[in-house]
């Protein structure tokens, strides 16, 4: 038994506190929202306060994110002083691969044997904006082997540079350059995109870009979704969260209403320690797309689903092969993300795997949680957490 306090995410913030003995049934926070704001990190002290107050302040541990400089972070270092238990880091995209198992009821003590054979190792695809891996790097497209704590990467989309930071992220067209110039075509930079966001933005971008500067690297698909919006013409800043993945989807939703799309095989490729690359479809079709031709950008926005799904679901298949797994997890924010997900879904129900996704539960931040108490009930009850380093000791990433 391991009763766990969790402190949640830093978008979307959540905390819970899981009883292993007790009925699946984790005690929820209120969502208090991005902890770039003062208000909600006092917010969440507040609400992990209330939680513990429920149970008399008696817990085993405090689960937290990977990431350091994190409010919830420093709030969980704090509190696992205070009660004199441990405090257990846990990677952004296990927590999600790990909600998802949490809610279908993988338990610690399960006795039947639909419930052991639920807690059994499952494949997790992770699929999101942003998430510190166990290398430093900004992860978001993960292909993961996870087994209660155990967690490997197996996989991942290929990087993309992120030209001046976070604040890439707000700028599609700065992933759409660093697209442009993973494909080794940077000085197609300067002339497509100085029309729109002016000559000497886009210079500075290219040169950045080429001398590697102030261009830390990511493997989310949140960020592939952005560059390739930004190619397409569809976004270039972002008024709001994740609204180039939204106008890149309805792009794509709009065409696959009415026909079909054969996906090439040749249009992506998986290199021999796992990066899942989808330039060759940037070099095929994406990057020559008329943008003058609605029809055409439909087309390229529904391919690229469409090849993303394939390309993903075909290594983690062949993942699941090797490992002798059947189940298949898929956590993270990009499967609000219907022509993805369907995709997804549809592939690995065809290769005869079973697919694990959240229903009541946020597939994204919000729900992060529990998926962090899962992994450090984990831990608790197999003793492998005594330090805070203890679930970063038990991610086995290569």
């Amino acid at each position: 038994m391991a009763r766990i306090l969790a402190c949640g995410a830093f978008l979307k913030n959540a905390a819970c506190l899981l009883d292993t003995e007790a009925p699946l049934k984790p005690l929820w926070s209120v969502q208090h929202g991005d902890l770039s704001d003062p208000a909600a990190c006092e917010a969440l002290e507040q609400s992990v306060r209330a939680l513990l107050e429920q149970v008399g302040g008696r817990i085993d541990a405090v689960a937290h994110d990977l990431h350091p400089d994190f409010f919830s972070t420093h709030l969980a270092l704090r509190l696992a002083h205070e009660l004199g238990v441990s405090a257990v880091a846990v990677q952004h995209h296990h927590a999600h691969i790990a909600a998802v198992l949490a809610e279908h009821g993988a338990r610690h003590d399960k006795k039947s044997d639909t419930e052991r054979d639920m807690a059994r190792p499952v494949i997790g695809i992770a699929l999101d904006g942003v998430g510190l891996g166990t290398d430093g790097v900004a992860w978001g497209g993960e292909v993961l082997l996870v087994d209660g704590a155990q967690c490997t990467r197996i996989g991942h989309l290929s990087p993309l540079a992120l030209p001046g930071g976070d604040v890439a992220a707000r700028e599609p067209w700065r992933m759409a350059a660093a697209a442009l110039q993973a494909c080794g075509m940077a000085e197609q930079i300067v002339p497509r995109f100085a029309p729109t966001v002016g000559e000497q933005a886009a210079r500075t971008i290219h040169t950045m870009l080429q001398r590697g500067l102030n261009c830390p690297q990511t493997t989310a698909a949140g960020r592939w979704f952005d560059a390739v919006a930004g190619l397409l013409g569809l976004s270039v800043r972002q008024e709001l969260e994740a609204q180039a993945a939204i106008a890149l989807e309805q792009a794509a939703a709009r065409y696959l209403q009415s026909r079909t799309l054969e996906v090439r095989a040749s249009d992506w490729a998986v290199t021999s320690d796992g990066q899942i690359d989808v330039r060759p479809l940037l070099l095929s079709t994406l990057i020559a797309t008329n943008l003058h031709n609605p029809a055409a950008v439909d087309e390229a926005a529904a391919l690229f689903h469409l090849t993303l799904a394939d390309a993903l679901c075909a290594h983690a298949i062949a993942q699941a092969h090797i490992h002798h797994v059947r189940d298949v997890a898929l956590g993270g924010g990009c499967f609000f993300n219907r022509v993805l997900t369907q995709r997804i879904v549809s592939r690995l129900g065809a290769a005869g795997l079973n697919v694990l996704q959240t229903t009541s539960l946020s597939c994204g931040d919000a729900g992060l949680a529990l998926g962090q108490a899962w992994v450090a009930a984990y831990c608790v009850a197999t003793s492998q957490s005594t330090t805070l380093n203890a679930a970063v000791a038990l991610v086995e990433c290569t």
